[in-house]
């Protein structure tokens, strides 16, 4: 019953998105009401009026190369955690859960600034740049967790092996993390492509646009045209959707196994 509810309240809004989105073109009134006919010209229109194309590539760019640093840079950094008696190793991980508890809006005028002195404003370097180090506590605390909790018999019968630990960790433990890894690749993923603050702020004085971007075409000062607004968030919303579809099984599986080992 729980899951039906809660199911219900996050469909019912997008059957209300994709209702306005086939309803007459140019349409400044919020309402949702079913149109005589459905006007799916409205997502060719949309495509060519906010260059969807260009703005869903550069999306991609940015979404899959931030999502690749994270899985490469927090993989070694967890099992770095997990594993290693590192001096200060707790502090040091505190200091990267402290980046999952400020607030992205704290950070991003600083970053901007920063990054404009040594010439990364403006540009995609500089966007995936942020998005990696805002992405990198959640993927340390994320890959962390994992190898803290994966048997230490099979570490240990790798060293009596004579593997050292670059050995252990790509053909021991990175097999058995899968579905964490694949979690985290989804999370990172969504949460790059959705990020509007980053992209809106480093980009602010370039020609670059990420999809969610480009919807502010259709957000005008007095007057919104929702049918179009609404048909730009389908296609923005239709890669993520896709990921999500093809690795739902080991995002799941990912999900619950960290659960039912914390």
């Amino acid at each position: 019953m729980v899951v039906t509810c809660a199911a219900a309240l996050a469909v019912v809004p997008l059957i209300g998105v994709v209702i306005m989105a086939l309803g007459e073109p140019d349409t400044q009134d919020s309402t949702i009401r079913l149109s005589d006919s459905f006007h799916f010209g409205n997502f060719k229109a949309v495509w060519d009026l906010a260059d969807m194309g260009t703005a869903l590539a550069t999306s991609f760019k940015v979404s899959i190369t931030a999502t690749l640093l994270t899985l490469l840079l927090s993989v070694p950094a967890g099992y770095a955690l997990a594993r290693f008696k590192l001096p200060l190793s707790n502090v040091l991980f505190f200091i990267l859960l402290a980046g999952l508890m400020l607030p992205n809006e704290s950070l991003i005028i600083p970053l901007f600034f920063d990054f404009r002195e040594v010439g990364l404003a403006d540009n995609l370097i500089g966007v995936v740049l942020v998005e990696t180090a805002l992405g990198l506590p959640f993927g340390c605390f994320w890959m962390r967790t994992f190898f803290r909790d994966a048997p230490h018999e099979i570490t240990d019968a790798g060293r009596v092996d004579g593997a050292n630990s670059f050995v252990i960790l790509v053909r021991l433990l990175l097999p058995m993390a899968m579905p964490q890894l694949l979690a985290l690749i989804v999370l990172s993923f969504v949460w790059t492509w959705n990020d509007l603050l980053v992209p809106l702020v480093m980009l602010s004085g370039g020609r670059e646009m990420t999809a969610p971007m480009s919807l502010a075409i259709f957000q005008g000062q007095y007057t919104t045209d929702y049918t179009y607004l609404s048909a730009g968030a389908i296609l923005t919303a239709l890669p993520v959707i896709a990921v999500y579809l093809v690795l739902q099984r080991s995002f799941a599986h990912g999900i619950t196994s960290g659960a039912m080992k914390g």
